[in-house]
């Protein structure tokens, strides 16, 4: 039986973009057992994914942050969390960090293939690599699927897969429930904060709350939709401007559904209205019609994937746009112009016509 360890501690868009690898990996050793290396916040998502044995859910930044608390917990929690992963003796890894720390550990616990890519010299620790200089010419999900030819590994299915186990189903009817959504509503989600993996910079990627806000206040006085405010506690603020300001005023679900309920949320609205971010992956993995905003980052590369028809991303293209290149993120002179010009209207009628397709 082969072992496998996957290596991933980024976000949940990244996270989700090792999942055709994954299905690809079953697929080719269906007896094998995989095991998932991933920081702490996404581990719901993964746990809820039967094709994943065991995920190990403390990643480098996780433990700087515990180190900074206490320095004997972090030392605990990461000789634990070495013992727990060597003792499962891996065959292979797939390592996505792009840090070559990772790899070095694999090294050192005696798993035996190290597959990866080499950006920047990264990869000096690994066995099998492909050099890389950053994604930009194809969405990520092509970069991580080339690593399967290492093993020869061909991909039929290249689809995201997000699962949601039926005791988080039943909650989010219950939340919807509560709120005095009824069966028949039309429920549009809205994310108007998205992006937390870029911490403190995610506001690059914000198209303004107070367009949201007309957007979701024109679908709730001429469609009758439901609006349902998604986001987690950091984006308390932006949801406050949302709430206050709507003549309709929505269902404001944010810092109230962790991520186990998060998807299940998700699958339940007929569409999501969103930035560039985990909501947005999670809607294409659930196969929930969505629109979203781009600004700094290319949607060739980090937009929906694959299917396109069901997902309208809506830009305004400059000749500084896309400026989010090989993982660096310029100030930006224009005040985020790209962003700022995508109108209302625009949003609005790509929501409409995935409405009205849907029928």
């Amino acid at each position: 039986m082969n072992k496998i360890l996957i290596i991933n501690p980024f976000g949940i868009g990244d996270v989700l973009f090792t999942t055709p690898v994954i299905k690809a990996l079953r697929q080719q050793y269906p007896d094998s057992f995989i095991g998932y290396w991933s920081n702490s916040r996404v581990k719901p998502i993964l746990e809820s994914n039967s094709q994943i044995n065991k995920v190990f859910d403390i990643s480098r930044g996780d433990l700087k942050k515990i180190y900074q608390e206490s320095f004997f917990k972090g030392i605990s929690l990461a000789i634990k969390l070495v013992w727990e992963i060597k003792r499962e003796h891996f065959d292979i890894c797939f390592d996505f960090s792009l840090d070559h720390r990772y790899s070095l550990l694999a090294k050192i616990i005696g798993i035996r293939q190290r597959i990866g890519f080499n950006y920047k010299g990264r990869g000096r620790f690994l066995t099998k690599r492909i050099d890389l200089a950053g994604y930009q010419e194809k969405h990520v999900v092509e970069y991580y699927l080339e690593l399967l030819k290492f093993l020869n590994i061909s991909v039929q299915d290249k689809s995201l897969y997000l699962a949601v186990l039926p005791e988080t189903e039943l909650k989010a009817k219950n939340i919807f429930a509560s709120a005095g959504i009824e069966e028949n509503d039309c429920v549009i989600g809205v994310a108007p904060g998205a992006g937390g993996s870029w911490g403190k910079d995610a506001a690059y990627k914000h198209w303004p709350a107070l367009k949201f806000v007309q957007v979701a206040d024109r679908l709730a006085a001429e469609l009758k939709a439901k609006i349902v405010i998604l986001g987690d506690e950091s984006e308390r603020k932006i949801a406050e401007v949302m709430v206050h300001a709507m003549r309709n005023k929505p269902i404001d679900l944010t810092g109230k559904t962790s991520l186990d309920i998060l998807p299940a949320v998700i699958k339940n609205c007929n569409l999501l209205i969103t930035n560039d971010g985990g909501p947005m992956h999670m809607a294409v993995a659930l196969g929930v019609r969505s629109v979203s905003v781009f600004g700094p980052v290319s949607e060739l590369v980090y937009g929906p994937y694959p299917e396109k028809r069901n997902h309208v991303v809506l830009k305004w293209d400059m000749s500084c746009r896309p400026c989010y290149k090989n993982f660096r993120m310029p100030v930006c002179e224009n005040d985020r112009e790209c962003l700022r010009q995508v109108s209302v209207d625009a949003v609005f009628d790509a929501v409409v016509k995935l409405l009205q397709e849907k029928k």
